[in-house]
């Protein structure tokens, strides 16, 4: 990787990391085995995936002392889920640096939520192994601030599901139950998803995910239930 793409990332990240180390945070899978084998960034995702989870978690309990367990449990859920992660990574222009194979490369994986957000964990776990807890704390924080202060805002939107399962429950709607199906290519799905309750279509949504789109079905069905459409 050219000097001047690893200071180009660096600056964004906000801290220095060795090149090597660099690399072997933005080396997927797919370009390893191409590669005849080379280390992952997998192992480096899976200690950022452990790390990102206490920065946020001591973050909210910090930051919001009034708030239950639930409430801030579904707050960690947004912020660190695969659609807020791949959000900052695409903020970092983060699809440009990733080594992907031939095959991802084809299908447009740089444009994954699921690669984007692992390798945002891979850089957090290589930041922590770089400079240990407290830098990584100060690029984490910053990264996932804006994040942060939406959740807050978000109440039901947290968790859609979550809130229309409470909901119906409180309503004696019944169970929601989700129907959903996939259209397109493999690399370009679009899923729709319906929500019933008591065999009644009550929400429908839209999504590149099977669970994007049941989340905006769970959010058409609480409103729907609460009268305000």
């Amino acid at each position: 990787m050219p000097m001047t793409a690893v200071d180009k990332l660096t600056e964004k990240l906000g801290v220095q990391l060795d090149p090597e180390l660099l690399v072997l945070a933005l080396t997927h899978r797919s370009f390893a085995h191409e590669a005849g084998g080379i280390p992952t960034n997998e192992r480096l995702e899976f200690l950022g995936d452990s790390v990102l989870g206490v920065i946020v978690t001591e973050a909210l309990y910090r930051r919001h002392p009034d708030l239950p367990e639930g409430e801030l449990a579904k707050m960690r859920a947004a912020t660190v889920s695969q659609r807020a992660l791949a959000a900052i990574a695409r903020t970092l222009d983060l699809g440009c640096y990733i080594l992907l194979g031939k095959g991802e490369v084809g299908t447009g994986g740089a444009e994954k939520d699921s690669i984007l957000s692992d390798t945002v964990e891979a850089l957090i776990g290589a930041t922590y192994v770089a400079h240990g807890l407290e830098t990584t704390r100060t690029v984490v924080e910053r990264l996932v601030d804006p994040t942060l202060a939406i959740a807050a805002g978000l109440g039901a939107g947290l968790d859609w599901k979550t809130s229309l399962q409470e909901l119906a429950a409180t309503m004696g709607a019944g169970a929601p139950e989700y129907v959903c199906e996939g259209t397109g290519p493999d690399h370009a799905r679009t899923f729709t998803a319906h929500v019933l309750l008591d065999g009644e279509i009550r929400g429908t949504g839209t999504g590149s995910a099977k669970k994007h789109a049941e989340q905006d079905a769970a959010a058409e069905a609480y409103r729907s239930l609460l009268g305000a459409d």
